[in-house]
């Protein structure tokens, strides 16, 4: 039984005629913490999209647990417990936190749903404070816990974070990355993060891949990659850190 619980190999995504990636190829192994770097607009998150069936490969495959999903639909990819906490948060603002987390919880599991809710108050207790507040009167930093709040509310086998410090104040990154250090150390989540903020997401991560124009250009661990020069350059604001 392999060890590999998505593999991405050769996928190509298309958004009406302007190819968005290339013949992109990605592991993640169980347990592990997986990152994608790049600049803006290198296709990281046209692949987190596309391993959720939305948009589809046009070519390549995704496959997940062994099975091949390219094909499938976003509802059923979900039903197999890959949860996404998408780029923008995308909570639901008129919703309260409570019901916010509600809106999260797989049907199939609603037997664990307060033991759920109790988890993720406990992971952040800021969002325990805010439960009954509205989605869309908490500050950013409150917005992406709750958005990586509700995905965890699905039981995943795989959590994709798409760029989970975006706009965030230094503090409140420290805190969503040690919350990610978390799930997956203590709680044993298999975790795929794109981020822009490379030295964060890099230092966190047991493999990582840098994404220009669409292209997986680089591999290694995340150490490796800390320590690349061209990476350094590129990314790590000419190794300053």
């Amino acid at each position: 039984m392999s060890d590999t619980l998505l593999s991405v190999q050769g996928v190509e995504t298309y958004y009406g005629n302007i190819r968005a990636l290339a013949g992109v190829d990605v592991e993640v192994k169980k347990g592990e913490i997986a990152c994608l770097i790049g600049a803006n607009g290198a296709g990281k998150s046209t692949l987190m999209m596309t391993i959720c069936g939305s948009p589809q490969a046009r070519t390549g495959s995704v496959i997940f647990e062994g099975r091949d999903i390219t094909r499938m639909p976003t509802h059923e990819i979900a039903r197999l417990r890959i949860a996404q906490s998408p780029e923008g948060r995308r909570i639901f603002p008129r919703m309260t936190v409570y019901e916010n987390l509600q809106m999260g919880a797989s049907l199939d599991n609603l037997k664990y749903f307060n033991e759920d809710v109790e988890k993720i108050y406990t992971l952040f207790p800021r969002l325990k404070e805010r439960q009954a507040q509205r989605g869309g009167t908490l500050s950013g930093g409150e917005q992406q816990m709750l958005s990586i709040g509700r995905a965890l509310m699905a039981r995943p086998k795989l959590l994709l974070l798409d760029e989970p410090s975006l706009g965030l104040a230094p503090l409140i990154v420290k805190q969503i990355f040690d919350a990610i250090k978390v799930l997956n150390q203590e709680q044993g989540l298999t975790v795929f993060l794109v981020e822009q903020n490379a030295f964060a997401a890099l230092k966190l991560s047991d493999r990582a891949y840098v994404m220009v124009n669409g292209k997986v250009t680089m591999r290694g661990t995340g150490k490796e990659l800390l320590a690349n020069p061209e990476v350094r350059a590129a990314y790590l604001e000419g190794g300053r850190h």
